[in-house]
């Protein structure tokens, strides 16, 4: 009895270390992207400025990404990525979420809101593959099917695990790219440059 709550205290020790370690790393991290974004300032012909989408002659708008992933780190990591590159972002836990916020959550109640409210229109969706409750591939699949405005913004899926066939699945299915988890700033200014058509 004694060497088994033994055992377990050891056990949560472990992992209360492994979590605040993890917890620090995260944070380190975060600081190592600051100083990305700092070296990056000088700017390429893919700069930061390149990530406005002009909607007419005068004016220009902020790219306003959609980031879906449950896992917390993973969700955080991308809006950093992502705000260092100045979009505005919008993070859900899961695709429920994702589509309620698209509109497409009620479908007896569906409206494009999207179409008609500028705070709420999003230009790219970027979501995780592996989610419980409904996959990154069904929530591309109901994004693509479901709205014929939403069917134009490009969705970029993310997973940890490199599968050709579920890669091949996704952009079959209308995925504008398929990125290899956890995401780098690298893998921001790759996108960007594709989504803003630029050249390096």
């Amino acid at each position: 009895m004694i060497h088994t709550c033994t055992l377990l205290s050891l056990s949560l020790s472990f992992f209360i270390v492994y979590v605040f370690c993890l917890i620090l790393f995260s944070f380190f991290l975060l600081e190592l992207l600051d100083i990305a974004k700092e070296m990056n300032s000088s700017g390429d012909s893919c700069s930061s400025s390149l990530m406005e989408v002009a909607y007419d002659d005068d004016h220009h708008e902020e790219i306003h990404v959609l980031a879906v992933d449950d896992n917390l780190i993973d969700r955080k990591l991308v809006e950093r990525l992502l705000k260092i590159s100045s979009c505005k972002v919008t993070t859900a836990e899961n695709a429920l979420r994702a589509l309620e916020y698209l509109g497409l959550g009620d479908q007896n109640q569906h409206i494009d809101a999207l179409t008609t409210n500028n705070d709420l229109k999003v230009n790219l969706i970027i979501t995780d593959y592996c989610m419980p409750g409904m996959t990154g591939f069904e929530l591309l699949k109901k994004v693509k099917q479901e709205s014929s405005y939403l069917k134009e913004v490009p969705v970029v899926i993310m997973s940890s695990e490199n599968i050709p066939t579920r890669i091949n699945k996704c952009l079959a299915s209308g995925a504008q790219m398929f990125m290899q988890k956890p995401l780098k700033l690298s893998d921001v200014e790759k996108l960007k440059c594709q989504l803003m058509n630029c050249r390096s």
